[in-house]
């Protein structure tokens, strides 16, 4: 397995804990089911990643999508917010058209998440874009070859300031803490 993938799977497999540990301490809405749609194609066009099932305080059911984003380099101080996912074929970045209401950005070597609430962290993201830097990375795709994705490194802590509702939390031997409440 590539190194990408397993970030990508690291990431997921602790979300998932998370989903399924900390939102059954009654401070939350509770998780009643939590499915994974990464490989159903229904779910790709809208990159959408986990259904994430909970009773909110009425007793309703609500589903709420998520896109998980894993990370190796919380040392940048960054996100890396894709703009274009395939430069060659010049497709749209997830973090332009994902239909998941919130982006679980996590960083798998220092176990820290953000929950970012996608509609408002994208209008900010749209409105500044310019000011911050673009890079490019790319992405192994299997027998050596790969595909270019462009995005833009957005310092975190200038995204804490200016988003409201980005929730921050830090795994330490297994179990999950709120660092920041949004």
């Amino acid at each position: 397995m590539d190194e990408t993938n397993e970030v990508a799977e690291t990431a997921v497999r602790h979300i998932t804990h998370f989903l399924q540990t900390y939102f059954q301490s009654g401070r939350w809405p509770q998780t009643v089911a939590l499915h994974n749609v990464e490989q159903d194609p229904a779910y790709q066009q809208f990159d959408v990643d986990l259904l994430w099932t909970v009773k909110d305080k009425t007793g309703e059911l609500r589903v709420i999508p998520i896109e998980v984003k894993g990370d190796r380099y919380h040392q940048t101080g960054n996100f890396f917010f894709e703009t274009i996912s395939n430069k060659q074929k010049k497709t749209p970045g997830c973090f332009l058209y994902t239909k998941a209401r919130w982006l679980f950005y996590y960083f798998v070597l220092t176990h820290h998440l953000y929950c970012l609430p996608v509609t408002r962290v994208r209008a900010w993201f749209l409105t500044h874009v310019e000011q911050f830097e673009e890079r490019e990375t790319s992405t192994p795709v299997g027998n050596n070859r790969y595909y270019v994705t462009i995005g833009r490194l957005v310092p975190i802590n200038v995204v804490l300031e200016a988003v409201p509702g980005v929730l921050q939390f830090r795994r330490n031997n297994g179990e999950w803490q709120q660092i920041r409440v949004g």
